[in-house]
């Protein structure tokens, strides 16, 4: 199994050797790996924050471990060139669609918490978060209005195939756990959010075990 490693910038490198540290104490057989540069520590080397040297990689790689990504050196440069478009990339060309968040409290850090101890020890869930649509990867840009003034813009957008793709991961990660399923959408306002909605009630008819 290959596994890329791409430590990027700021605490990413650091991150990065403790993660490999914990591979290396395991000793799982089979297990290789090779770095490549990312963000803006990729971009002030070559000009580009995902070079293709570095996506080839990961197109190869069974796994990679990401660090981070971010350099204030880097803010004034064009947006396409920016160090976080290094992840934009990644989730585009892999098809990476489906971010899984795992939220539950270890015992230990109880009294850390701003909940009462009794409510933060009952957390236990895992949030379903799409990646590949909406304004990260919808039209935008800047232009003037009418009377000369600077207006930003960016087109928000989801076809049904996006959203059952994400709301079928959902359902399965909800099978394999509680059999719920909290699906969250701005209906009443957005249009994208109504598609939203319709594809995820027609998706349920596939899991009627989930209480959604």
């Amino acid at each position: 199994m290959l596994v890329a490693l791409l430590p990027g910038d700021g605490i990413g490198p650091e991150v990065i050797t403790q993660a490999r540290r914990v591979l290396d104490a395991l000793a799982i057989d089979g297990l290789t790996f090779e770095e490549a540069l990312v963000g803006g520590a990729a971009y002030k080397a070559t000009g580009h924050p995902l070079p293709p040297e570095t996506l080839g990689l990961a197109k190869r790689a069974d796994a990679i471990l990401f660090g981070a990504v971010g350099d204030p050196d880097c803010d004034a440069l064009e947006r396409h060139l920016r160090p976080e478009q290094a992840i934009l990339g990644l989730r585009k060309e892999l098809s990476l669609f489906a971010n899984l968040r795992p939220a539950t409290l270890f015992p230990e850090l109880a009294d850390a918490s701003a909940l009462r101890p009794e409510v933060a020890s009952q957390i236990d869930m895992v949030i379903v978060r799409e990646l590949n649509g909406d304004v990260y990867f919808g039209e935008k840009g800047m232009r003037k209005t009418a009377d000369g003034k600077r207006e930003g813009y960016d087109i928000m957008s989801y076809n049904e195939d996006e959203v059952r793709r994400i709301a079928r991961v959902g359902f399965e990660t909800a099978m394999a756990r509680g059999k719920k399923l909290c699906s969250v959408d701005k209906a009443n306002v957005l249009e994208t959010s109504q598609l939203w909605r319709d594809v995820v009630i027609e998706t349920h008819a596939e899991y009627p075990q989930v209480a959604l």
